[in-house]
């Protein structure tokens, strides 16, 4: 990725955005790929796909990151809950619906 201050036209900026866009997009579809393997892990261990406390870490974790870096904590986590949520529905397709505090 170049840095911001480095691109110097409208053109090129938009050919970096659609790059790292293209980046998330595969970031999002590996994510999902891990889903998947925790819908399959899951009920060997006993564990139900919603598991409060762990939904809890993982936007906590989003929020303090974004922090860190100078993002929108605020914003992290609503895209995190979507996030989250979506994941919790593809892992119910298989598990079920059941939550654990």
């Amino acid at each position: 990725m170049k840095e911001p201050a480095t691109i110097a036209t409208m053109a090129e900026l938009r050919a970096e955005i659609d790059a790292l866009d293209e980046r998330l997009v595969a970031l999002l579809a590996d994510r999902a790929r891990l889903i998947d393997r925790a819908a399959e892990l899951k009920p060997g261990e006993g564990m139900p796909a919603r598991i409060t406390a762990r939904v809890e870490e993982v936007v906590g974790n989003a929020a303090a990151a974004a922090a860190a870096r100078g993002l929108d904590p605020v914003l992290v986590e609503g895209i995190w809950r979507a996030l989250v949520d979506w994941s919790i529905a593809r892992e119910e397709r298989v598990l079920g619906k059941g939550d654990a505090e």
